[in-house]
């Protein structure tokens, strides 16, 4: 199977080692992909799991975040920009039979030794 995160690699190779094993994860914009990947494979422990203890959405959010990636049809990720602890990038899908995107600078920061999501900029 190709990587959600960039189809010219496969999974195997790609967010597979970062949903298996967060500590694995380098750097922000390998977050970043590998959780763009865990948004299209509903894989919401993961999400959980490189979500800031301080902002983690609880079990309720929880459910309607894996309710909401489940109904929406995701085409590709294209990363803009990263610094040492942000990556803009927009993440597009269809709903509804409409294309949509999310745009978002994020900041992510170091927590019990690995790199997590913190917040939108």
């Amino acid at each position: 199977m190709n990587c959600p995160c960039n189809p010219s690699n496969l999974y195997e190779n790609c967010c597979k080692r970062a949903h298996e094993e967060i500590n694995s994860v380098t750097s922000p914009e390998v977050l970043m992909r590998s959780r763009y990947s865990a948004f299209v494979l509903a894989n919401v422990d993961y999400l959980q799991k490189s979500h800031h203890n301080s902002s983690r959405p609880s079990k309720l959010e929880k459910r309607e975040i894996l309710t909401w990636t489940k109904s929406v049809e995701w085409i590709k990720l294209e990363v803009l920009n990263n610094t040492k602890n942000t990556v803009e990038f927009k993440a597009y899908f269809k709903e509804n039979g409409s294309l949509n995107f999310i745009h978002e600078n994020s900041l992510f920061v170091k927590e019990n030794g690995h790199w997590v999501y913190k917040s939108a900029l």
